[in-house]
């Protein structure tokens, strides 16, 4: 049965994937893969706050965190879609564009990480 609610969480997640791709792309077109950016830089600090606030301090069940962890953030997220990204904007020519999208993917992704991972500390630590 597992299986089947970490499905159902995956399609919420990859509903939410599509719909703020639609919502970015509605405010102009660019060269730089911002939906796909954005989209990973959110899954990165709720994963990061799902990891501390429920797994570190207990306050959940392990079923539920793969089940939102896996489920939702895995499908909401995407290395797929940022590795292809990449790919075509090297062969498209924009190296620096493509360098620069794999930098601050790499660093900003592990500080939204880092940032919801304390965000959820904080959170249990009762400071606002």
């Amino acid at each position: 049965m597992l299986y089947v609610y970490v499905g159902l969480a995956g399609a919420i997640g990859a509903m939410a994937r599509y719909g703020l791709g639609l919502m970015v792309g509605s405010f102009g077109s660019s060269v730089f893969p911002i939906a796909t950016f954005l989209t990973n830089l959110i899954g990165s600090f709720l994963l990061g706050w799902l990891t501390h606030t429920f797994l570190q301090k207990g306050n959940a069940s392990p079923r539920l965190v793969t089940i939102i962890g896996t489920g939702m953030i895995g499908s909401f997220t995407t290395f797929s879609t940022f590795s292809v990204e990449t790919i075509r904007l090297l062969e498209e020519g924009h190296v620096w564009i493509a360098m620069t999208y794999v930098f601050l993917s790499i660093t900003l992704g592990l500080w939204s990480s880092w940032l919801g991972y304390r965000v959820g500390s904080r959170r249990k630590e009762g400071v606002n």
